[in-house]
């Protein structure tokens, strides 16, 4: 029985994954750490992963960005594997991320679903065909309580398609301040925000006279929950330091 400490639990995510756990006999929600620390829920909830007291085989993260240095602390000190599916880190905070992982197994991605882990895939296929020949763009929509933008899945899709390409892209998140054409090697980025949009993100190829798209749409929150439930049963064992992804999960 794998023992969880989720950090983040109060929130959507954190009931989602604790509703995830209730239905599995391979794993249980030890204790939990939130800002709010009363609950009604079934486990200790405390104000820092440092509070507590039992000692978890894992722990989850779908907190906030500022709770970053506690949690690698955390896991550092007590050489706890991390799965951080918690987005909208600055470029400081991911190199911190893969630094603890030079110490402690860290499974790090901008997206617990593997459907959005295959369309990455996919975008590298269609980046090596096409490159050079299409503009590609990305829309990425969400609700209306998402903070970051643009969404670390879309950056993670650019990210992907830019490593096929060289590297030689140039990223545009807004067209309306400059009054020009569009460049060739540029990958425009752009956000939506509405309702209670759970998640969706579209790859436009746009070539002469044809255009393909990819896309992938989260149609509920569980598909995270489970991904991230996936990460830390692959995670739970490890001794090496690591960092680690969904593409080694699914080698496994």
């Amino acid at each position: 029985m794998v023992q969880i400490m989720l950090c983040g639990c109060q929130g959507k995510m954190g009931h989602v994954i604790a509703d995830c756990v209730a239905a599995r006999d391979d794993c249980r929600i030890l204790c939990g750490v939130d800002i709010n620390t009363e609950s009604k829920l079934d486990f200790p909830v405390y104000a820092s992963p440092a509070d507590a007291a039992e000692k978890p085989d894992v722990v989850i993260d779908y907190s906030h960005p500022s709770s970053l240095e506690g949690l690698l602390s955390y896991g550092l000190a007590n050489h706890v594997p991390l799965v951080i599916a918690t987005t909208g880190y600055s470029s400081e905070q991911i190199a911190r991320i893969h630094e603890a992982a030079r110490h402690i197994p860290v499974f790090f991605t901008f997206n617990m679903s593997l459907g959005v882990n295959l369309l990455a895939e996919l975008a590298r296929k269609a980046a090596q065909v096409l490159g050079g020949q299409f503009d590609i763009e990305i829309v990425e929509k969400h609700h209306n309580r998402k903070i970051d933008a643009p969404s670390g899945t879309a950056l993670m899709l650019a990210d992907t398609i830019n490593e096929t390409l060289g590297n030689s892209e140039v990223y545009v998140y807004d067209r309306h301040s400059v009054r020009k054409k569009r460049e060739k090697n540029e990958i425009g980025i752009h956000s939506v925000r509405g309702g209670t949009i759970v998640g969706e993100h579209e790859i436009i190829f746009a070539g002469r006279d044809e255009i393909i798209t990819l896309t992938h749409t989260a149609m509920s929150r569980e598909i995270f929950a489970v991904g991230s439930l996936n990460a830390a049963m692959f995670l739970c064992g490890k001794t090496e330091p690591g960092l680690y992804q969904m593409s080694n999960l699914i080698a496994e």
